[in-house]
């Protein structure tokens, strides 16, 4: 019988720290870092055009490399697009991310909140794609339950909002032990 969310969580949160394959802060830490570096090719380019200097083209193109070099710790082994998928994903999250700042700044907090969320749920569905290899560890599914799985009875079902849900509860940036 197909286990719930609920209880892959529990499973995953009782694996000792130290040998967890699903150690999502450190990647999570990366995938930001990820994200800034194609916000950087982007404004790179946006600047080669915009000055007509291609010395910003060369410094696009070695930004580059490294972002892929450092994706490629994620995003193992792709299946069709997914290499694409995770970059854009990353790309809009943070797009997203920074209008809801400014939305913010403007004094329009719900359109912000709306804006944050809609970015956290890109971000969680980063994950979702890609932690489905680090997930070998007996756990069926990944972090994309199938349709039999359910969540608590709280917990919206819809694929960003199951995404969400996971991500919340696996990951905790601050634990460094």
């Amino acid at each position: 019988m197909a286990e719930t969310v609920k209880d892959w969580v529990e499973k995953v949160g009782s694996i000792d720290s130290s040998a967890n394959p699903l150690d999502l802060s450190r990647d999570e830490d990366l995938a930001i870092g990820i994200m800034n570096l194609i916000s950087l090719e982007e404004h790179l380019f946006f600047t080669a055009m915009k000055t007509d200097d291609k010395k910003y083209i060369d410094q696009l193109d070695a930004i580059r490399k490294i972002r892929i070099r450092l994706l490629q710790r994620i995003v193992k082994d792709p299946k069709g697009e997914e290499w694409c998928m995770s970059k854009h994903l990353l790309a809009a999250s943070m797009r997203i991310y920074e209008s809801g700042t400014k939305e913010l700044s403007r004094g329009f907090r719900t359109e912000a909140e709306q804006l944050f969320d809609d970015s956290f749920s890109l971000f969680s569905l980063f994950f979702a794609i890609n932690i489905q290899e680090k997930s070998g560890n007996g756990l069926s599914g990944g972090l994309i339950p199938s349709a039999n799985n359910t969540m608590t009875v709280n917990e919206k079902s819809g694929i960003l909002e199951r995404s969400k849900a996971i991500l919340k509860k696996l990951v905790d940036c601050c634990k460094e032990w």
